[in-house]
C-alpha cells in the first residue's frame, strides 16, 4: 500500500476528539484507528506490539545491524481537531496542481484561493490532496502516521539500509491537550524520538511556547435595572474593565516569532457573574512569569475597586518550553537536518508557535523534537497536503535510521 492510500485510508476514519469527554480516548473513532493501525503493524512483521485501554499503541521493528545503534522513536497522533467537523471526510487528489483557485465545494462557493493560501503557490506541478470544502481534511496527524507507517514498510522493503531499533508510538488525543498524559514513556523505551506533527516540509522545531490557562470569575450584585443606583455590580461590565487593562497588541493575531501572548478563548456571563477563560502563551520562562504576575495585579486592583473576593483568578500550567531539554543532545536536531538535507530538503528551524506531545513528553525523559508533516491550513476546511511533502517525511524517517546506525 503507498502512502496516498494509506492516508486516503486513514482520513475517511472519524477520530475528532472531544474536550471534557473524562475518558481516554476522548471518542471511540479514535480506538477503531489504532486498532486498524495494529493490524497493519502485524502484517508488517512488527514485535512488542502493545495496544492499552487508552488507545495508546506501541510497536517495534528490529535492529537489522549487529552494531551498538540508540533506539529512536517516531510518534504520531491520531485524532483530528474539534475546530472542524472530521465525520464524512471526502478527499480528492488536485493532479499536477497548475497555480489556480482550487473549488473545494461549487454549492458552498467554497474555494481554496492563492489570494487566502499563498502556500499554494509554492506546490506548482505537485499532487494536492484536498477536502470537499465541508470537512477539515485531517492532515494533522494522519499524514504523520502515514508517513511512519510506510517509511516502516520501505525500511522491511529494503533490507540492505542497516537501521538500529526503531519504535513506532500512535496516541490519543492531542488536539485537546493529553496526548502526552498517559503515555508510558517507560514502556516506550528509547533514547530520543521524533514528533511527525510538523506543518509545510522542512519545518523542524525544538522550542514551543511555555503554555498556562487562567480562569477569571467575576462576581455581580443584580438589582432591578430602576432601582439599582449605588447598589448594582454589573459582572460584564468589571469583564470588560479587566480585559482592557491587558495589553491591545499582545494577543494572537497581533504577534509573531518569539513574541507571547494573551487569547481570550471564552466569555459567559450575565449580571450576576461573568467567567472570562485565558489561554497564556510564552517562549521565555521569565516573561511567562511576569505574565502570570499581571493577571495577578489586575485582579487586586479590581478587588480594591469592588470589593473582596469579586474578582478571583485560576491559574494552571499546562507545558514548558521544551528546548531546556533539547539543547544538551544537539545532535537529534543535527542527524534530522542531515536527513532533510540527504532527502533533498532544506530545514527550516522554528519554534512552535503552540505545544506539541513532543514538549510534555521531553519532560517526562523522551527527548522529542517535532518534524514536518507536510500539510497546510491545519483545523479548518481548507487543509491540503502535497503528496510530495508526505514522500519527503516518509524519506526523512528512512534516512534518520540510516544516519543513526552509521553513527
Amino acid at each position: 500500500m503507498d502512502i496516498v492510500n494509506r492516508f486516503l485510508r486513514y482520513v475517511r476514519i472519524d477520530t475528532e476528539s472531544a474536550e471534557d469527554a473524562g475518558v481516554t480516548p476522548s471518542t471511540p473513532g479514535q480506538m477503531e484507528f489504532v486498532k486498524m493501525l495494529r493490524t497493519e503493524l502485524e502484517e508488517l512483521g512488527l514485535e512488542d506490539i502493545t495496544l492499552d485501554e487508552h488507545g495508546y499503541l506501541f510497536a517495534t521493528l528490529p535492529a537489522n545491524t549487529t552494531r551498538t545503534v540508540p533506539t529512536i522513536g517516531f510518534i504520531a497522533h491520531v485524532d483530528t481537531s474539534p475546530d472542524v467537523t472530521g465525520k464524512n471526510v471526502n478527499p480528492r487528489i488536485v493532479e499536477k496542481y497548475n497555480g489556480t483557485n482550487i473549488v473545494l465545494s461549487a454549492e458552498d462557493h467554497t474555494i481554496l484561493s492563492t489570494n487566502d493560501s499563498p502556500e499554494l503557490l509554492n506546490y506548482i506541478g505537485d499532487d494536492l490532496i484536498v477536502t470537499d470544502g465541508h470537512t477539515l481534511l485531517g492532515a494533522d496527524d494522519k499524514a504523520g502516521v502515514a508517513e511512519i507507517m510506510s517509511a516502516i514498510a520501505y525500511l522491511q522493503a529494503h533490507p540492505e539500509i542497516k537501521h538500529g531499533k526503531i519504535r513506532v508510538g500512535f496516541n490519543p488525543d492531542e488536539e485537546i491537550g493529553l496526548g502526552a498524559h498517559k503515555f508510558d514513556v517507560d514502556l516506550f523505551d528509547c533514547d530520543w524520538a521524533y514528533t511527525m506533527d510538523g506543518g509545510e516540509v522542512g519545518e523542524l522545531e525544538y522550542e514551543n511556547f511555555n503554555a498556562s490557562s487562567a480562569r477569571i470569575t467575576i462576581n455581580g450584585r443584580n438589582v432591578h435595572p430602576g432601582y439599582a443606583k449605588d447598589k448594582m455590580l454589573n459582572s460584564m461590565r468589571v469583564a470588560t474593565e479587566f480585559i482592557g487593562m491587558l495589553p491591545k497588541n499582545e494577543v494572537p493575531e497581533c504577534t509573531t516569532g518569539y513574541e507571547g501572548f494573551f487569547h481570550l478563548v471564552g466569555i459567559k456571563g450575565g449580571v450576576e457573574q461573568t467567567t472570562l477563560n485565558y489561554i497564556i502563551r510564552d517562549h521565555s520562562a521569565g516573561i511567562m512569569s511576569k505574565r502570570k504576575e499581571l493577571l495577578q495585579r489586575c485582579v487586586k486592583t479590581l478587588n480594591e475597586k469592588y470589593g473582596t473576593d469579586t474578582v478571583t483568578l485560576e491559574l494552571a500550567d499546562q507545558y514548558k518550553n521544551m528546548r531546556e531539554v533539547i539543547e544538551p543532545m544537539m545532535y537529534v536536531i543535527d542527524i534530522a537536518c542531515q536527513a532533510m538535507r540527504e532527502v533533498g530538503v532544506e530545514p527550516k528551524i522554528k519554534p512552535i508557535r503552540g505545544g506539541t506531545d513532543g514538549a510534555q513528553l521531553s519532560f517526562k525523559g523522551l527527548p522529542c523534537p517535532n518534524i514536518f508533516a507536510g500539510g497546510v491550513n491545519f483545523h479548518s476546511r481548507y487543509e491540503f497536503v502535497p503528496v510530495g511533502s508526505m514522500k519527503k517525511a516518509m524519506m526523512t524517517i528512512v534516512k534518520i535510521a540510516e544516519i543513526v546506525a552509521k553513527r
